[in-house]
């Protein structure tokens, strides 16, 4: 989602705009919440913390190696919140 509005406010396409079309295809009260965060970028404090997502990225991708099983998108998940944790960010929000 994080990325999703990235790309729509790179490309002039206001927040709230944005919002109020994936809301129609995709409502739900997670959506609304994480829309609201994005909107109003606020990431603090944080609903779950990036350091947390990291920690919950590691034991799935311990549990898909014990399964011999393939995560690529939990790998760039981890790549993500690395980054972010190293640029001092542990403590906002994880869809920063």
């Amino acid at each position: 989602m994080s990325e999703a509005f990235i790309f729509a406010q790179k490309n002039g396409i206001e927040p709230q705009s944005f919002f109020d079309v994936i809301s129609t295809f995709f409502g739900s009260p997670i959506y609304d919440n994480y829309g609201s965060i994005m909107i109003k970028e606020d990431f603090a404090p944080a609903g779950f913390k990036m350091s947390l997502g990291l920690k919950d990225t590691h034991l799935a991708l311990e549990a898909a190696q014990e399964a011999d099983a393939s995560l690529p998108l939990a790998e760039l998940a981890k790549e993500h919140f690395s980054k972010g944790i190293e640029n001092g960010l542990e403590d906002l929000d994880w869809q920063r």
